[in-house]
């Protein structure tokens, strides 16, 4: 059966051909073109030689499209680059890239001078009386005030006058870096010329704050802290002191060796660039790098502040500094994870007794007996130093287009 389809299938293309031959001869000149046409498709010769005609033709037509496609889409790129990912479908002009803390009446304008700068802290009750006087100076400076509690305690604040016209955020057993990391983001707090970041045991009598804004902004500071008062404050650093002679200082001097000496030829922190995290105050431009540098699955910022000079905006040794005019007493007092009993806390502020890579999962043991959070804390601190030390190195070895500011600056190893 497939040989005598076949066959009939033949005689019909034998018939088709002969009978255009006929038609040619018979029909006008016109329709001979067409017929002719027709007969060279169905020849095999003329039909390889048509083909290898045509494809060149459209070839050449795919590629003038082709190339028309590819301008519109470099052109769609080019207009892609220059909104923000999220704003492509929306035109340019009702884009509103970034935002504020300041809150908007429900009819009407606003009816206070819109705040230039941000004041936040993390807070609990234990520490009313402090963080009262302290919101009271910022608030009287035109700051915005935010208060981040860790505690989860909201409503007892309401006791303080001021407790409506500052911002609170609640949320339980979180350090101000992750409520930093959450919620002031760059593009929030953008409409500030500085964000302070501040811990709720510090002493704020002699301190002025538009004072210390109008310092750091003649001395170009873009990372700062106020000095301590060396004589009433807990002191980890020397370089944190308030010194007397000036209004600001940049570094310390301190004898030792090669690697503890301070000196003038000292570029590295903490000699010099280098402030400590309990009352750090950034420029927005340094805030937006630092914000970057904070780790999000972090709790605290043990290592951060040696690495703070990286977003200084230029020189770290010229743009960081401590502030010796507006001073302040850092009163030491734990707070997350805290002991109760003073006793078992001087016995967990013992850095003896901890082992950076003991488990997590488990309250410290004191020599007593008794159990205290604060070993847990700072066991996670060291371990946060070295999670971030192998980032920033690892990081830095893949990163064949970044440029190290200050090479030889690598975060220092933890003894054990």
């Amino acid at each position: 059966m497939a040989e005598t389809s076949g066959s009939r299938l033949r005689d019909m293309n034998d018939d088709s051909d002969t009978y255009s031959d006929q038609e040619t001869h018979s029909e006008p000149e016109t329709h001979s073109h067409s017929l002719s046409l027709v007969s060279v498709l169905t020849n095999p010769t003329h039909r390889r030689s048509c083909f290898c005609g045509f494809f060149p033709a459209v070839s050449m037509l795919g590629l003038v499209f082709f190339f028309l496609g590819s301008s519109f889409v470099t052109q769609d790129d080019k207009l892609n680059q220059c909104r923000r990912p999220g704003s492509e479908a929306l035109p340019k002009g009702i884009v509103s890239e970034t935002s504020n803390f300041e809150r908007r009446p429900l009819w009407g304008y606003p009816k206070n001078k819109p705040a230039s700068n941000l004041f936040s802290v993390a807070v609990g009750t234990k520490q009313k009386e402090m963080v009262d006087t302290m919101v009271r100076k910022f608030l009287a400076s035109n700051f915005v005030v935010m208060l981040f509690h860790y505690d989860g305690i909201v409503d007892e604040w309401k006791e303080f006058d001021w407790s409506n016209d500052v911002i609170h955020v609640s949320a339980i057993n979180q350090t101000k870096w992750w409520f930093a990391k959450r919620f002031l983001h760059p593009d929030v707090v953008a409409d500030y010329s500085y964000i302070f970041l501040w811990d709720e045991d510090l002493g704020v009598e002699n301190f002025d704050p538009g004072r210390y804004l109008s310092i750091i902004t003649k001395e170009g500071l873009e990372i700062s802290q106020p000095g301590l008062d060396p004589k009433n404050s807990e002191l980890h650093h020397q370089i944190t002191a308030r010194g007397r002679k000036s209004d600001v200082h940049r570094r310390i001097y301190k004898p030792g060796n090669n690697k503890s000496r301070c000196d003038d030829k000292s570029t590295k922190p903490p000699c010099t660039g280098w402030i400590e995290v309990m009352a750090p105050v950034f420029s927005k431009a340094a805030w937006r790098c630092v914000w970057h540098m904070m780790q999000n699955d972090f709790v605290h910022a043990w290592g951060l502040d040696m690495q703070l000079g990286y977003c200084a905006q230029g020189d770290r040794t010229k743009n960081v500094g401590v502030v010796d005019a507006e001073y302040i007493v850092h009163h030491g007092i734990p707070t997350l994870g805290g002991s109760k009993d003073k006793t078992k806390l001087a016995a967990a502020t013992n850095a003896s007794e901890i082992h950076p890579l003991a488990s997590l999962e488990t309250n410290g043991t004191l020599k007593s007996g008794a159990t205290d959070f604060r070993i847990d804390v700072r066991r996670q601190s060291y371990n946060e130093y070295k999670v971030f030390r192998r980032r920033w190195i690892k990081a830095a070895a893949e990163d064949k287009c970044w440029v190290d500011q200050y090479p030889g600056s690598e975060l220092p190893v933890l003894l054990s």
